[in-house]
C-alpha cells in the first residue's frame, strides 16, 4: 500500500513538474522548471467546428476577407503578437524620425492624369506602334524606363534599401532624408565595377578613387563623403573616414577640396562583409573645413575615426544630405597590402571558435534513422554502438 501511494505521488509530481532538457547546450546546464496552466482566454478559432468546415461563411471575395481580417485585428485580445514584443524591446520605436533631406513638392494629381492621357493618345494615333505592338516586335529602350524610375519611384525604393542595410540607423540616429539626387559611382569603365544599393564588390576593386556623377545646377556647392561604420578595431560605435571631399562647384568632383585623401578599404580578416557608404551632401554656401582638414599623407586611424552625425550636426545649417550609394567588401589578399604598405601596422586577423557538434546520446537501436547515424559517433570518447570494423 506504501509503495503504491509512493508511486502516484512520484506521477503526480512528473505530470505537474517538467524539466526543459532542450536547452541543456553550452557552456554550462541549464534547467528550468515550468507549470502548465490553462490559458487566460479563449483560444483563436477555438469556436471552428474542424469536422464541418462546410458550414462556415464563405468570403467570395479578397476584398471581403481583407475587412474581416482588419475588424478581427482590432478586437482586443489577452495574448501578445510577436510585433508586440519587438516593440516592448525598443522603446524608441514610438519616437517620430526626423526628415533631414531635401524638401519635396510632389506634382499636382490632376497634372499627371492629364500628362498620361495625353501621352496614351500619342500612342494610339501612331500606326508604327500599333504595328509593332500586334507583331510582338516592340522593344522598350531601359534607358528610358531608368530616366523614369529614377524620376518616381527610384528615391523612395533606394531609401527602403538603405532602412534595410541599416544606414540611417549608424549614420543618422532618429533621423532620415530620401534620396532626391542620383548619384553614379563606378570604380572602372566596366559595369561589374559600379557602387549600386548594397552590391558587393573586392577591395581589390576600390583600390583607387572612383568616379562619381550627378547632375547639379549651374553654381551650386556640394560635399561628397565615403564612410564605413563597421570597420573600427577598437569602438563599434565609430566610423573611418576613407574619403570627404567640400566645396565641389557643379558635379566637377575633382575640381572640389579634399578634405581627407581617399583611403582603399580594409575589412578585416574574419570580420564578414563591411558596408562603403556614400553620401552626397548640399551646401547653401561655401564651408569652411579647416577644423577637418587631414594631410594627403595621413594614413592613422586614430586621426581618421569618424562620426557622420557629429559631422552633421557641425554643419547641418549649411548642409543637406541629398544621394546616397554604398557597397559591400569582405577581406581579400588587397587588404593584407594595405594594412603593411599603407597603414604601417601588422594585420589583425580575427577567427571564429567553433563550439563542438552537440549530438544527442547514442541509442543503441535507432529506429527510423538515415544510414549515417553511426558517423557521428565513430571518434567520440564516448563508449558507442556499432563502431567495430
Amino acid at each position: 500500500m506504501a509503495t503504491t501511494m509512493s508511486m502516484r505521488r512520484l506521477m503526480w509530481i512528473t505530470a505537474d513538474v517538467c524539466v526543459n532538457v532542450n536547452n541543456v547546450r553550452g557552456l554550462g546546464t541549464t534547467a528550468s522548471l515550468c507549470r502548465r496552466v490553462p490559458p487566460q482566454g479563449p483560444m483563436p478559432n477555438e469556436d471552428i467546428d474542424v469536422k464541418d468546415l462546410d458550414s462556415l461563411e464563405k468570403y467570395r471575395s479578397y476584398a471581403r476577407y481583407i475587412r474581416a481580417a482588419q475588424e478581427a485585428s482590432k478586437k482586443p485580445v489577452w495574448w501578445k503578437t510577436y510585433r508586440q514584443y519587438l516593440d516592448a524591446e525598443n522603446p524608441n520605436k514610438d519616437v517620430e524620425r526626423v526628415d533631414i533631406g531635401l524638401p519635396f513638392r510632389r506634382p499636382s494629381r490632376l497634372q499627371e492624369v492629364r500628362e498620361r492621357n495625353r501621352v496614351m493618345k500619342e500612342n494610339r494615333r501612331n500606326p508604327e506602334l500599333e504595328r509593332a505592338t500586334r507583331l510582338r516586335t516592340f522593344q522598350i529602350p531601359l534607358d528610358r524606363v531608368k530616366e523614369e524610375w529614377e524620376r518616381t519611384n527610384g528615391p523612395y525604393h533606394i531609401q527602403r534599401l538603405a532602412e534595410h542595410y541599416g544606414i540611417y540607423r549608424d549614420l543618422f540616429p532618429m533621423a532620415f532624408f530620401v534620396p532626391r539626387v542620383m548619384m553614379r559611382v563606378s570604380y572602372g569603365e566596366d559595369a561589374s565595377t559600379s557602387v549600386h544599393y548594397g552590391n558587393q564588390l573586392p577591395a581589390s576593386v576600390a583600390g583607387a578613387p572612383p568616379k562619381v556623377t550627378f547632375e547639379a545646377e549651374k553654381g551650386s556647392l556640394w560635399t561628397l563623403l565615403l564612410t564605413c561604420p563597421d570597420e573600427h578595431l577598437q569602438d563599434g560605435d565609430q566610423e573611418y573616414v576613407h574619403w570627404l571631399v567640400g566645396n565641389i562647384p557643379g558635379s566637377a568632383v575633382a575640381s572640389g577640396q579634399e578634405v581627407c585623401h581617399y583611403l582603399p578599404p580594409f575589412p578585416a580578416k574574419g570580420t564578414g562583409f563591411h558596408r562603403f557608404i556614400f553620401i552626397l551632401f548640399k551646401q547653401d554656401s561655401a564651408v569652411d573645413y579647416s577644423e577637418d582638414f587631414r594631410l594627403s599623407s595621413c594614413y592613422s586611424l586614430k586621426e581618421r575615426t569618424f562620426q557622420t552625425v557629429e559631422f552633421y550636426r557641425k554643419y547641418q545649417d549649411v548642409l543637406t544630405p541629398t544621394s546616397l550609394a554604398f557597397f559591400q567588401s569582405q577581406w581579400d589578399e588587397s587588404v593584407t597590402s594595405t594594412f603593411h604598405t599603407l597603414l604601417n601596422m601588422k594585420e589583425p586577423v580575427f577567427e571564429y571558435e567553433r563550439p563542438p557538434v552537440y549530438h544527442p546520446p547514442q541509442r543503441k537501436f535507432p529506429h527510423r534513422q538515415p544510414l549515417r547515424y553511426l558517423d557521428r559517433y565513430r571518434d567520440g570518447k564516448e563508449h558507442t554502438y556499432g563502431n567495430r570494423y
